[in-house]
């Protein structure tokens, strides 16, 4: 399967939105992500295959995305979701490799994002990037659900 990483259209919000709301107990709203998308220092960007379509009834071609911003010297991931029916097949690192390499291009020192605690998949796979987990900020994402700030340091 061949996937294309492209920066995210007004047109990919309803399919961007599907995802979110598959894969988050508390999604971001369509003006989240239509402020994303006109923020200078944001950059919305989907993982895309025109021959895998998700079995869920999906009609889109998108697999995931990632919003991240770009700010000074850091570069903090805010968002990264894959369609639940498109997990495991590396979308999620490719989406991971391309904000990373923006970041160095971009003479970042480092990338940082939160994670839920109970995410155990997803923080494996920062970790596979070199992600260190370095706090803990209690009741993050609710009551009981802490998020652990991770980062990625340029040497």
């Amino acid at each position: 399967m061949a996937i294309q990483i492209r920066d995210a259209t007004s047109r990919d919000l309803p399919h961007i939105l599907e995802i979110e709301r598959l894969s988050f107990p508390s999604p971001w709203t369509l003006a989240s992500f239509k402020r994303e998308l006109t923020l200078p220092f944001s950059r919305v960007i989907v993982a895309i295959s025109e021959d895998y379509t998700p079995n869920r009834g999906a009609t889109s071609p998108i697999l995931g995305f990632l919003c991240r911003w770009l700010i000074a010297d850091e570069c903090h991931i805010l968002n990264i979701a894959v369609h639940p029916d498109a997990r495991r097949l590396g979308v999620g690192a490719m989406l991971m490799i391309e904000a990373i390499r923006e970041a160095q291009a971009e003479r970042a020192e480092l990338v940082t994002l939160e994670v839920r605690r109970s995410n155990l998949a997803a923080r494996q796979l920062y970790r596979k990037f070199g992600f260190e987990e370095r706090r803990l900020k209690k009741n993050y994402y609710g009551p009981g659900e802490d998020a652990i700030i991770m980062e990625l340091r340029f040497d």
